[in-house]
């Protein structure tokens, strides 16, 4: 039953499930759900599908949910790509190729719509509960809008809901139905696919019912390391999430411990790290559809022992140096450089039964298509994450997956799960997991103080929504590194002597929220400045 919105905090302990995730009535639809006996992932969909709405802006259902998930009765851990491709017509890349990849105002920015089959997908293979409980709360939000859209989303879900009831079948063909209406796969009906094509050919976009009748969600295998005891899982080179990885496997050749939490040398360290870990993003990731991406030599020993002399612990460095895995070079030859000089959300929930997910869902909304077309769909930018680059790993094909920086974060410990993160922020996303994790590992923070001590990010990195095919020429500011006025002055002060140029801000530097599950205790947390909220059974 529905809580009063304004009674969810953004912290909560429970031993019976707990969600930390953007918007109030968000954390409020997948609470519904486990109220009602569903499971973390019956949760996590009703919670992704309110998002769109809640958190409109940083996310809708035109957009784009990386999501990671702890199979508690399979013991393993599990990434979903719901992530939307590039048009599948060779005509459309060549005029990418020849014109570059538009921004706001032209949709041809936007990939396949991937959030109902993300959920769809979600709820076949891990889930309990039908898509017309799921909405339910949505529906309910949907219905008291005011929005142009709002109102004709409400009738897509419906209709998605109609197909559901009216199928024959097992559960799980009942929810493909309602999923196929909605991707133009259903002979029966296609309605919802016939509107969103409509809206393609009237603002340009390339993409086509194919493109949609195409569009599944893959099930992959995590990216792992191990870090002082713990599994660290992230998604696959299709998002940023191994260059965490990276940064883990390079500061835990320091005691870090002995630094002392949020001092210069803690500071330092892990912005001189995730430097080399970007470097390398920026040069190797990309689709491992589409590219050969060296994953394993760049988490190996052998590499991270090569490039962790590479930070000096008393000057800041002010090149970009990704490193050769191949042949086994600290630094590329022909890849040093010094540089001259968006909308995300989030979700994390877990159950009574130990089944955990981390989800972030996003979209950078375009602002100048808000009337969401005849089926209230509204769309991101996220093939601007691709680039115009020959022969670069990211760079545009048919089909191909953006390199994006959405990377949820699963963590286990001794094959249960410990921690769930969720981070909104471009390219601020895994800096700030690692300022987390670290202090939860290393330091022993609670989720409550985590979400809430003083941040630092990097700019010494290509930025990720700059299709530019001249890569050195994306990087947003060399060295540059902002950093909470919270952090003392003397801190501040004596990252500025080692050359790290300062932006303090007086404002959250990303968006986090955390689980942590211990025993049988969930503790959830969001950071409030941020606007993340919390609760729990």
């Amino acid at each position: 039953m529905s809580r009063d919105i304004d009674s969810i905090g953004w912290q909560a302990d429970s031993s019976a499930g707990a969600i930390a995730a953007g918007g109030a009535g968000a954390v409020d639809a997948g609470m519904q759900i486990l109220e009602a006996g569903g499971n973390a992932a019956d949760a996590a969909t009703a919670t992704i599908f309110a998002l769109q709405v809640t958190d409109h802006i940083l996310c809708c259902i035109g957009g784009e949910v990386p999501l990671l998930i702890f199979d508690a009765g399979k013991k393993h851990v599990k990434s979903l790509s719901g992530m939307g491709r590039a048009p599948l017509a060779p005509k459309a890349i060549d005029w990418y190729m020849a014109n570059g990849i538009p921004g706001p105002g032209d949709m041809k920015m936007a990939p396949v719509p991937s959030v109902v089959d993300l959920c769809i997908t979600t709820m076949q293979r891990y889930g309990t509960l039908s898509l017309e409980q799921i909405v339910a709360p949505t529906l309910a939000i949907l219905d008291a809008g005011t929005r142009e859209w709002e109102p004709k989303l409400a009738r897509t879900l419906r209709r998605m809901v109609e197909e559901e009831v009216r199928t024959d079948g097992s559960r799980e063909e009942k929810l493909q139905a309602a999923c196929d209406r909605f991707y133009g796969r259903n002979t029966r009906c296609s309605d919802i696919a016939e509107e969103l094509e409509a809206e393609f050919i009237r603002h340009g976009s390339f993409l086509r019912m194919a493109d949609l009748q195409a569009h599944r969600t893959r099930i992959e295998e995590p990216a792992t390391v191990e870090y002082r005891g713990y599994t660290v899982c992230k998604c696959d080179t299709w998002t940023q999430g191994p260059a965490l990885l990276q940064a883990l496997r390079l500061v835990e050749g320091f005691d870090v411990k002995s630094l002392g939490h949020l001092s210069a040398d803690y500071v330092h360290l892990t912005v001189e790290a995730l430097k080399l870990a970007f470097a390398d993003r920026d040069t190797w990731y990309g689709d491992p559809e589409f590219v050969e991406v060296p994953l394993d030599k760049l988490l190996s020993d052998d590499y991270t022992k090569l490039r962790r002399p590479l930070i000096d612990m008393a000057v800041a460095s002010p090149e970009a140096r990704p490193g050769d895995p191949y042949s086994m070079q600290a630094v590329k030859a022909d890849g040093v450089f010094r540089p001259g000089g968006p909308g995300t959300t989030t979700c994390v929930v877990a159950d009574r039964w130990g089944n955990v997910v981390a989800a972030t869902p996003s979209a950078n909304v375009d602002k100048t298509r808000m009337d969401g077309g005849d089926a209230g769909v509204t769309y991101g930018n996220r093939l601007r994450s691709l680039n115009t680059t020959p022969g670069h790993p990211n760079c545009i094909e048919a089909g191909k997956r953006p390199r994006i920086t959405l990377t949820p974060t699963l963590v286990l410990r001794d094959n249960k799960p410990a921690f769930a993160i969720s981070v909104a922020g471009g390219d601020r996303q895994d800096q700030t997991s690692l300022h987390m994790l670290l202090g939860t590992i290393d330091y022993g923070l609670s989720p409550v103080e985590a979400v809430r001590v003083p941040r630092f990010s990097s700019f010494h990195h290509q930025n990720s929504f700059d299709p530019s095919p001249q890569r050195d020429t994306t990087f947003h500011e060399a060295g540059a590194l902002e950093i909470n006025d919270t952090v003392p002055e003397s801190v501040r002060d004596e990252l500025e002597r080692r050359g790290h140029p300062l932006q303090v801000k007086d404002r959250p530097i990303s968006n986090p929220v955390m689980l942590r599950i211990a025993d049988d205790s969930i503790q959830a947390a969001g950071d409030p400045a941020a606007g993340r909220h919390a609760a729990g059974l």
